[in-house]
């Protein structure tokens, strides 16, 4: 085997926040389509637990309009690989991404722009939508 070949096959994790599943409604942007173009390698959407309770959350207690695109986000997110994170990451949501991002260091496609000022303080590449149209990476792989 080849290590072209190899690294094909290795599928880069791209941890998503919550923010991420709203885009499709936001700017009619398919991000899993938009993702397979912007990456160089294969990848592997991951939905972190503290994210999925997020969005469950919202799609519970958010008003009629937020709770109707949380579950549309909920339903999306269900194209992700689920990790579910223990005690050691039981923080806020942006705090166990940078944890997790960090560890494994993966990209985080996020528009919070605090979150994405934090992961690039720490050298993690950021995936955000650019210019309502489509999606950009900061930082390098």
């Amino acid at each position: 085997m080849t290590i072209k070949s190899q690294l094909k096959k290795e599928k880069t994790k791209v941890i998503l926040d919550s923010n991420a599943f709203f885009v499709p409604l936001q700017f009619k942007i398919d991000i899993f389509e938009e993702l397979k173009n912007l990456l160089p390698t294969n990848f592997e959407a991951i939905l972190l637990s503290p994210i999925r309770q997020e969005l469950e959350k919202l799609a519970e207690k958010g008003s009629p309009q937020m709770r109707k695109k949380a579950s549309y986000a909920l339903k999306l997110s269900e194209k992700c690989t689920y990790v579910q994170l223990n005690d050691d990451y039981a923080c806020s949501p942006d705090d166990a991404i940078l944890k997790v991002a960090k560890e494994w260091k993966s990209p985080v496609f996020t528009n919070d722009r605090n979150l994405r000022k934090r992961l690039r303080n720490i050298n993690v590449p950021v995936i955000y939508v650019r210019q309502k149209s489509r999606l950009e990476i900061d930082g390098r792989l």
